[in-house]
């Protein structure tokens, strides 16, 4: 399936896509501070891109555990000097990594194809939504939850969050087939929690297309003995081929280059059928 959106479009299901990650902030978990400079945030996305990334992801705030919240207008001020150039210069689709409207509007009207959402459209009072259905842009919404307790199945779960996510999707008249949904690891989630849904993840696919975004994430960590972030390379593309299998669409990493030759084997082994 061909998803025309603004002046690119998109092949869904011909390949696993790759989301390249271009943090914009001083805190995140694992390359906080290497992009505020416009000039190295630039280069980075477009090394990535030479890499093999379809997507660049722009964010301006961190959303890991713990993380401090800043103005909407230091956000804006982080990601727009960067946005505005990408949309000239990369051949590829770009993302905008918020769950604020009023940031989203910004690089929406600079010519920004995606919004990645982290709470699924639910953060505001359908502001978001509205947005979305004004520029008819892509969007990725996140399941996301205060706290990390399930009172039921976790998948159930997911699903009932995903349905409100829907409710406002169809309320403001945004095509279904412009939507893909992330199971938010590391999110809401515990380790046991982030486990257990990578093992499920088949049994979300029916919603919407999947991104999956696992990487240098602190489960993988764990799993590794306490390895740093940017040591977390081989087990994110443990995940990325796992979801492949499990019929991801779209992974967002860190490491393009690495994951983009580990997806080329992968893909063709589970892709191809013939």
């Amino acid at each position: 399936m061909i998803l025309k959106v603004r002046d690119k479009s998109i092949e869904i299901g011909k390949k696993t896509l790759i989301m390249g990650i271009l943090n914009i902030t001083p805190d995140s978990f694992s390359d906080g501070g290497d992009y505020l400079d416009v000039e190295k945030a630039i280069q980075h996305a477009k090394d990535m891109v030479r890499d093999g990334a379809d997507i660049i992801d722009v964010g301006g705030m961190s959303t890991r555990p713990g993380h401090e919240e800043v103005s909407v207008e230091e956000e804006i001020n982080r990601v727009i000097p960067v946005i505005r150039r990408l949309t000239k210069e990369v051949d590829a689709l770009i993302s905008i990594d918020t769950y604020r409207w009023e940031v989203a509007e910004k690089a929406l009207e600079l010519g920004v194809h995606i919004v990645n959402d982290v709470w699924g459209l639910q953060y505001d009072e359908g502001q978001m939504a509205k947005l979305i259905s004004k520029y008819d842009c892509l969007v990725v919404v996140m399941h996301n939850q205060d706290d990390k307790e399930y009172e039921k199945d976790i998948i159930l779960s997911m699903r009932e969050f995903f349905n409100k996510s829907f409710s406002l999707i169809d309320n403001n008249k945004i095509s279904r087939e412009r939507v893909f949904i992330d199971p938010g690891i590391g999110f809401g989630k515990g380790f046991d929690e982030n486990i257990e849904v990578l093992k499920r993840l088949d049994e979300l696919k029916d919603i919407a297309p999947i991104l999956l975004g696992t990487s240098r994430k602190r489960f993988i960590g764990t799993l590794l003995n306490g390895v740093p972030p940017k040591e977390r390379c081989e087990g994110t593309i443990a995940t990325s081929i796992l979801g492949i299998e499990k019929g991801v669409e779209i992974v967002r990493v860190h490491d393009v280059l690495e994951n983009k030759k580990a997806l080329l084997v992968a893909d063709k082994l589970v892709r191809d059928k013939k």
